[in-house]
């Protein structure tokens, strides 16, 4: 079956002398692995240029039921970044960004809404001309929505814990240790009301910011199995002031 739709590159590998093996996200089926031969010519339909991390792509491919690979026939570049692949502040958020969706979209099945956020937010990030050193937090933050285990912010008050395995606030110590006490637990509340046009008015330092992505990636692994330790963490964590 011949598929049109749009997608979004996760990461993309050598296969041989001449064939690339990507992983995207796509709007119409979810994840999907793709095989394609790279054309060298200036008519070549596939380009390897074309598949770098969090690209924002059109694709179609021969899709065969049960297949683990599936034959990309031509992809076209569906939203241009004009920024992303300049900048290197911007270039190793999406590095890590990419990374990330790598292990939080396995086996993920179709969700249009999801695949919306993702792209939306990365045109958003290559517009920004300022202020996005939290832009990572806030696009993490909101993810675990789509992914069902966002908190619920309804019943927060002063004083409470963040109950890090429950996805929850409270008043009491857990009795486990996967916890923030109050202090973390506002600032983890305040992440949360944050949109990426208000995120510029909550001030961190590196060794804040840092100390987010480490409790974010936490929970991460708290919720999804198998999570494994993040390779681009290290050079994220160098950026900004």
């Amino acid at each position: 079956m011949i598929m049109k739709t749009r997608a979004i590159v996760l990461k993309s590998f050598h296969y041989g002398e001449d064939s690339l093996i990507i992983d995207m996200f796509t709007e119409d089926s979810g994840r999907m692995s793709f095989i394609s031969r790279m054309g060298k010519s200036k008519k070549a339909k596939v380009k390897k240029q074309l598949f770098s991390p969090l690209s924002l792509l059109e694709i179609e491919c021969d899709v065969r039921q049960k297949a683990q690979l599936h034959r990309l026939k031509d992809a076209r570049i569906a939203a241009p970044f004009t920024s992303i692949p300049f900048d290197p502040y911007k270039l190793s958020i999406s590095l890590f960004l990419a990374e990330f969706l790598q292990y939080a979209l396995r086996g993920e099945q179709k969700d249009e809404s999801l695949f919306v956020y993702i792209f939306n937010s990365m045109r958003w990030l290559d517009a920004c001309t300022r202020s996005f050193a939290n832009f990572h937090i806030v696009f993490l933050m909101h993810l675990s929505r789509f992914l069902g285990f966002y908190p619920n912010l309804s019943g927060k008050r002063y004083g409470d814990y963040f109950d890090l395995r429950g996805a929850c606030f409270c008043s009491l110590r857990p009795s486990h240790p996967y916890y923030l006490l109050p202090k973390d637990a506002s600032v983890m509340e305040l992440l949360m009301r944050l949109n990426y046009q208000t995120m510029h008015l909550f001030a961190m330092n590196r060794a804040e910011r840092n100390h987010c992505i480490e409790v974010i990636i936490a929970y991460y692994k708290l919720h999804l199995p198998d999570f494994p330790d993040m390779k681009s963490l290290d050079v994220l964590g160098q950026l900004f002031s």
